[in-house]
C-alpha cells in the first residue's frame, strides 16, 4: 500500500520581486483562466482494473464528444498561488473547486463534518462540503466492494466498523487526510460537432475527506480537495474511460511566459512533432527510461546506472512538482558543467546552497541547450529557462539560480513544471507512453474527433470552453496548471504517490 508524499525543498530567493479527442474518442478539455490568490446515476456495481497496456487504437471504440471542465488558477512561482478546477458531484449537483494534481491518484473533496478542514480561502472562492446524505445517487463503498481493494493501490485503507471503506493520504511534511470512499455522479457538458450537450453525468468513486491535518487546514490557498491524475485504477482517469466516457489518455500543455496559461484535456492533443517514449511498467507513477543528459551535444560522464528504475529511484514525469529534481550522483556533475559553460559571461554566485548567475545577457543567449535523451530515441531540449529561474536584479544585472535541485539520499530525477512548460505533454495510458513536443502553449491545439458518419475531423481547440462554457463552448482562455506550488519564495513543492 502506498501513500502520497509532499516533499519540501529550500530554493534560495536573493530578493521577493481546447478541446482534444484521441483517435475517434470522447475527450474532456479543462478551460483554464488565470486567478490571483490576492484577487482573487447510476452506481457503478463494478470497476475493473484497467488493462494499460491495450493498444492506443482501442480509443476508436469510445463515444464521440467534448467535456469541457473550466480551470482556474496562477503558475507564477512567487505567488502562493495554485491551478485548480470546478467539478460537479451528486444529485443536485454541487460544485467543488480541486487542485489538479499528476502525482497522486484519487479524486477527494471535504466532507460534512471534517475535522481540521478550512471553512474560508484567501483565493476568495466559496468552500463548500459534500454531504453524502444530501445526494439522492450517493452510496458508501462497502468492504467487501471490489473498489475498495483498488482504492489500496492510491492509499492506506481501512474499514470502519460500519462496513465503511476508508482511505488515509499521508504528506511528508505532516500534513494528511482521510475519510472514505463514496459513488457518486459526476456532471458535465459534452460538446458533439456544433452541439452542447447540458446535464451529462457519469458515475465515479471518490474520497469524503472527513479529516485534514498540516498545510491542508490553512486557508491562505484553501480550496475544496484534490483531482489525482494518476493512473491506478481510482483515478477519474482510469474510471472514465473504462467507461467509454473518456479515452485512456490526457494531455497538457503549460505556458511559461506572459503570468502563465496553458491547456489540460483529458484526451490527446494532435501533433505532428509529438515524439513518444515508453512508460517503465508495472510502477505507480510516470516513471521513464531516462538514458543520459548532454550539454550543446556533448553527453555528460553520468554512469546510465544513476537513472535506472527501481522501488525508490528512477526518473519520474509529475506536473504536480513546480521546479526539477536531478538524482544525487548527477546533480554536481550536470551543475559543474552549466558553469563552466557560461563562465566567461557570467559571475556566479552561490547562496544558501544553490548556484546562482549574475549576467546581464539574455539568459537563452549564453546558457547552453540541455538535452535529456530517453529510451526509444526520444530527446527532450531544454532552454536556459527550462532549468533555471529568474530570482531578482542587481545593479542592472539579472540573477538566475539553478532551477534543478537535488534530493540528498535519493535517486530520483523529478520533470516538474520547469521542464515541462512551453511543451505539449501527451500521458497515453493506453499505449503505456508520454509523448512531448515543444510548443507555444499560448497557441490553439488541434483536436481530432470521429463523426456520426464515421469520418474523422480535426478541430481548433482553441475555439471550445471559455469562463462560461455553457453559454459559449468556442472560446477558450488559457492559463498554466501547476499543482502543488512554489509557496512564499522559497519552497520548491513536488508530490506524488
Amino acid at each position: 500500500m502506498l501513500s502520497p508524499v509532499v516533499f519540501l525543498v529550500f530554493l534560495c530567493v536573493i530578493s521577493p520581486a481546447a478541446a482534444v479527442v484521441g483517435d475517434g474518442g470522447m475527450t474532456m478539455t479543462l478551460q483554464l483562466e488565470r486567478a490571483f490568490p490576492t484577487s482573487h446515476g447510476v452506481e457503478l456495481s463494478q470497476l475493473k482494473a484497467r488493462d494499460r497496456v491495450r493498444h492506443g487504437r482501442i480509443l476508436q471504440q469510445f463515444p464521440n464528444g467534448v467535456v469541457d471542465f473550466p480551470v482556474e488558477g496562477t503558475y507564477d512561482p512567487f505567488l502562493v498561488g495554485l491551478y485548480y478546477t470546478r467539478v460537479q458531484l451528486g444529485s443536485p449537483p454541487k460544485e467543488f473547486y480541486v487542485q489538479i494534481d499528476t502525482g497522486s491518484d484519487v479524486l477527494w473533496v471535504s466532507c460534512a463534518s471534517c475535522n481540521g478542514c478550512p471553512t474560508s480561502s484567501g483565493l476568495q472562492i466559496q468552500l463548500e462540503f459534500f454531504d453524502p446524505s444530501s445526494s439522492s445517487t450517493a452510496r458508501p463503498i462497502s468492504c467487501s466492494d471490489q473498489r475498495c481493494a483498488l482504492g489500496e493501490q492510491s492509499s492506506d485503507s481501512g474499514c470502519s466498523t460500519r462496513n465503511q471503506c476508508g482511505y488515509t493520504f499521508q504528506y511528508g511534511d505532516g500534513s494528511g487526510t482521510s475519510g472514505y470512499y463514496v459513488a457518486d455522479l459526476m456532471h458535465f457538458d459534452t460538446i458533439v460537432g456544433n452541439s452542447l450537450t447540458t446535464n451529462s453525468s457519469a458515475p465515479v468513486v471518490f474520497g469524503c475527506s472527513t479529516s485534514q491535518t498540516g498545510d491542508l487546514t490553512k486557508p491562505d490557498r484553501a480550496i475544496d480537495g484534490i483531482f489525482g491524475f494518476g493512473q491506478q485504477g481510482l483515478s477519474v482517469i482510469a474510471q472514465l474511460s473504462s467507461q467509454g466516457v473518456t479515452p485512456n489518455v490526457f494531455s497538457h500543455c503549460l505556458k511559461g511566459s506572459n503570468g502563465g496559461g496553458g491547456i489540460l484535456v483529458l484526451g490527446q492533443i494532435v501533433e505532428p512533432n509529438l515524439v513518444y517514449t515508453p512508460l517503465v511498467p508495472s510502477q505507480p507513477h510516470y516513471n521513464l527510461n531516462l538514458e543520459t543528459i548532454a550539454l550543446n551535444g556533448q553527453t555528460l560522464a553520468i554512469s546510465p546506472q544513476v537513472f535506472e528504475t527501481s522501488s525508490n529511484r528512477g526518473t519520474i514525469v509529475d506536473s504536480g512538482t513546480t521546479l526539477a529534481y536531478l538524482a544525487e550522483e548527477a546533480y554536481e556533475i550536470f551543475v559543474n558543467a552549466v558553469s563552466q559553460a557560461v563562465s566567461q559571461n557570467v559571475r556566479p554566485l552561490v547562496a544558501r546552497g544553490n548556484q546562482c548567475y549574475l549576467t546581464t545577457s539574455s539568459v537563452g543567449d549564453i546558457f547552453p541547450m540541455v538535452s535529456l535523451n530517453f529510451a526509444g530515441g526520444a530527446t527532450m531540449v531544454l532552454r536556459g529557462e527550462d532549468y533555471l529561474i529568474q530570482q531578482n536584479s542587481i545593479g542592472g544585472a539579472a540573477v538566475w539560480c539553478m532551477g534543478f535541485q537535488k534530493i540528498s539520499g535519493q535517486g530520483l530525477t523529478i520533470l516538474g513544471d520547469l521542464v515541462l512548460k512551453d511543451k505539449i505533454i501527451v500521458y497515453d495510458l493506453a499505449g503505456q507512453r508520454i509523448g512531448w513536443a515543444n510548443y507555444d502553449c499560448s497557441q490553439a491545439v488541434n483536436v481530432s474527433t470521429t463523426t456520426s458518419r464515421g469520418k474523422t475531423e480535426y478541430v481548433n481547440a482553441g475555439q471550445i470552453g471559455n469562463s462560461s462554457p455553457r453559454n459559449d463552448p468556442y472560446t477558450l482562455l488559457l492559463s498554466v496548471i501547476p499543482t502543488f506550488v512554489l509557496q512564499a519564495l522559497v519552497f520548491g513543492t513536488y508530490s506524488f504517490l
